[in-house]
């Protein structure tokens, strides 16, 4: 019972990759808390692919493991983690193919004289599997913003009035007049794009982006090494 109980609190934690707060403490650790300087540091290394996204690929090599050992850890690495029941978009045996889709919300966020931003992202993470190797691609293309227009330093709502409601409102959604969705391209923003009027919010973006894309990739590497529990082995 003790054992069960243990299994469920670990699989219960590992709900979700990262919070946004771990991941915000996680960026810090590797990059600093300066984003507009770890942005640029960052961007000398990056390069958008012929989609304008950023995208981030790794092959983990697991020798001695076959594609059905793998595919198997994976898809409970990803069902485990992924709580969402649309977030595992395919899931192909056969091809050896898992993609998955999981918003992070409020990885930055900024308060202007007028507007006060919410950004997100959506990754879609692609697992290819092979024997005795997975490959791991990351993409993102767009930051998800939630612009609250009555958020700002100068506006009339009170601060306790303020809301950002859900990530994704619709633009057409009249629940709240002062709230509507946009997207901001990557490649149109800082670092990218050294002149532009978020350049402080995209700067702490892309770090955090680049940061979820690291925290990705490790616990890929993890679950393939250790299991999800750490005693996933077939000696029982």
């Amino acid at each position: 019972m003790i054992a069960v109980v243990t299994m469920m609190t670990t699989l219960s934690a590992q709900a979700q990759v990262m919070k946004s707060a771990d991941l915000e403490k996680y960026a810090k650790e590797r990059y600093g808390d300066k984003w507009l300087e770890a942005a640029k540091n960052l961007a000398e290394g990056l390069t958008l692919d012929k989609n304008q996204s950023l995208t981030y690929q790794e092959v983990i090599q697991a020798p001695g493991k076959t594609k059905e050992q793998l595919y198997v850890a994976l898809n409970y690495w990803a069902t485990a983690t992924f709580k969402d029941k649309q977030a595992i978009t395919l899931n192909d045996k056969e091809a050896g193919c898992i993609i998955i889709s999981s918003t992070i919300l409020d990885i930055a966020r900024h308060m202007g004289t007028l507007n006060k931003y919410s950004v997100s992202i959506t990754p879609v993470i692609r697992l290819d599997i092979k024997e005795g190797k997975v490959r791991v691609t990351y993409t993102v293309q767009n930051y998800d913003i939630l612009t609250d227009i009555s958020g700002g330093w100068l506006s009339l709502v009170e601060p306790d009035e303020r809301t950002y409601g859900d990530a994704k409102r619709k633009k057409d959604d009249k629940t709240n007049a002062f709230l509507y969705d946009d997207q901001w391209e990557i490649a149109r923003h800082y670092p990218f794009v050294e002149k532009d009027a978020q350049k402080r919010t995209c700067a702490k973006a892309l770090v955090m982006t680049h940061a979820y894309s690291n925290a990705i990739i490790d616990k890929v590497g993890e679950a393939l090494k250790n299991g999800i529990v750490g005693n996933d082995d077939e000696d029982w």
